[in-house]
């Protein structure tokens, strides 16, 4: 890899010869490939039965190296949300959570979410009962970002697509915030041959400036006494170290420790002039990219405000022209604990979202764009209820609710293009979950002769072949 000049420059000074020489070296070699598990579709437990097992990412409980790159274009559990292709680096932010977030449930904002890996990976740390509020500026990757989500699985989620000036308003609302910037991407050249092309010393500036920008447009949605996660994937001061003594200074906040162990290799604070704590991942020293991390606690200002923005959740929609009560109950029964959640109905479409947060939902309405909220369980067509794809990938489907059918790998991966499925003759009428290996996929519909395909259109697979190696991650036994 050539890399840029005015970076090799820079970064020579940062670290000294020989520490610049072994990770010019390190951005040679290949990429390490790690992946997340969704421990509450596939358990830690069941790892012996994987391919390419290489061993488990020190700072993350469910994060695990794999010796190759394996085709998840083609793994079933891939699309059924049981892991999360993610770079082990960026897999740290569980320390920051767990250390300081504790077992109270918490109101998380994750500014810059797009794909969905570290709010994939949040909404699994938080303590059962929190809320995560997962945005993206960008309209496409919002979406992106609201399918990877759908398809973990939890539904204390609430998506949207604003610009992190339209939080401005929420004063004082969120426990957490995580502010993956955007970044020169120094730490990803590795990874991605572009990020070495757009490098340069004036994009560096550009980005530190946006960065302040963004902080400063978030700070005051964020509680007395919240924490603000600051990451980047990038290697140099101005986007890191020189902006946490910003906001240090501007916002009056605390940088706080975070207790990692001496045999991470992870790198510390890099300016002469004092030392606050922050954690770098250099790719020569750990294994994984490079990443960036810091975590600064807001203030108390005397007692805990009052989210005054918080609007009263009765003026959501209950019930609307075309879905009766009766078709409600009906999807009310589908679900596991039906009393914890909330049934609205959008046009005729039914979605269920948990009322402790009603509340704050009906704010974040009020301020954002919201894209998709709590699970979406069925659209209402004349007296026909169609099950929500949504629904089969979530945790609060009740087993017992529509039959099963497990089906192969060449026909999970048919259903998985939308292709036409034929049941077997045991299958009964009507909708029916498709299963592999046991975990869902989705939803059917049996005619008798064939089943209507209802994985969504727009997820599909579009390869219309089958590599000839194909490498997934689990044995079907």
């Amino acid at each position: 890899m050539e890399l840029p000049v005015s970076f090799a420059d820079r970064t020579r000074s940062l670290l000294g010869d020989e520490e610049y020489n072994k990770l010019a070296d390190a951005l040679n070699d290949e990429q390490p490939v790690s992946i997340r598990l969704n421990e509450a579709k596939l358990p830690n437990a069941s790892f012996g039965l994987f391919h390419g097992y290489a061993g488990p990412v020190p700072w993350s409980s469910t994060g695990f190296y794999l010796d190759r790159r394996l085709t998840f274009t083609f793994d079933p559990l891939f699309h059924a949300g049981c892991y999360y292709v993610q770079e082990a680096s960026s897999m740290f932010v569980e320390q920051a959570l767990k250390q300081y977030v504790g077992e109270t449930p918490a109101v998380m904002l994750d500014l810059c979410a797009a794909p969905g890996g570290k709010s994939t990976h949040a909404r699994s740390v938080l303590p059962e009962g929190s809320l995560l509020v997962a945005n993206e500026v960008i309209r496409n990757r919002s979406q992106i970002l609201a399918e990877n989500l759908t398809k973990w699985g939890h539904p204390g989620v609430v998506v949207t697509n604003n610009d992190p000036a339209d939080f401005s308003d929420l004063e004082d609302f969120f426990d957490v915030i995580l502010t993956d910037v955007p970044c020169s991407g120094e730490g990803m050249f590795r990874k991605d041959p572009v990020a070495v092309s757009e490098w340069s010393p004036g994009n560096v500036d550009l980005c530190w400036l946006r960065q302040r920008r963004i902080i400063d447009d978030v700070w005051p949605s964020l509680k007395p006494g919240g924490l603000l996660i600051y990451s980047t994937c990038t290697y140099n001061i101005k986007e890191n170290e020189r902006n946490i003594r910003w906001i240090r200074d501007e916002f009056d906040a605390e940088v706080l420790p975070v207790d990692v162990p001496g045999v991470w290799n992870l790198t510390g604070n890099l300016i002469d002039e004092e030392y606050f704590p922050v954690y770098r991942f250099l790719p020569h020293r750990t294994r994984g990219e490079g990443f960036f991390l810091a975590v600064l606690r807001k203030p108390e200002e005397g007692s805990m405000k009052i989210r005054y923005k918080l609007i009263p959740a009765q003026g959501m929609k209950r019930v609307a022209s075309g879905v009766s009560k009766e078709q409600l109950d009906v999807a009310r029964g589908w679900l596991l604990s039906p009393d914890d959640y909330e049934l609205s109905v959008n046009g005729t479409n039914i979605t269920a979202f948990p009322k402790e947060y009603l509340p704050e939902l009906s704010s974040l309405q009020q301020s954002l764009r919201v894209i998709q909220a709590g699970v979406a369980l069925t659209e209402v067509k004349g007296k026909d209820l169609i099950p929500n794809h949504a629904l089969a990938m979530s945790y609060i489907l009740r087993n017992d609710v529509f039959p099963r059918e497990e089906v192969p790998y060449e026909q999970a991966i048919a259903y998985l293009r939308k292709e036409a499925i034929v049941l077997s003759g045991e299958a009964p009428r009507g909708y029916v979950l498709l299963t592999y290996m046991n975990i869902p996929l989705g939803f059917v519909k049996n005619i008798g002769n064939r089943a209507n395909n209802l994985y969504p259109q727009e997820w599909r697979i579009r390869s219309g072949y089958l590599p000839e190696e194909i490498l997934i991650l689990c044995n079907q036994s």
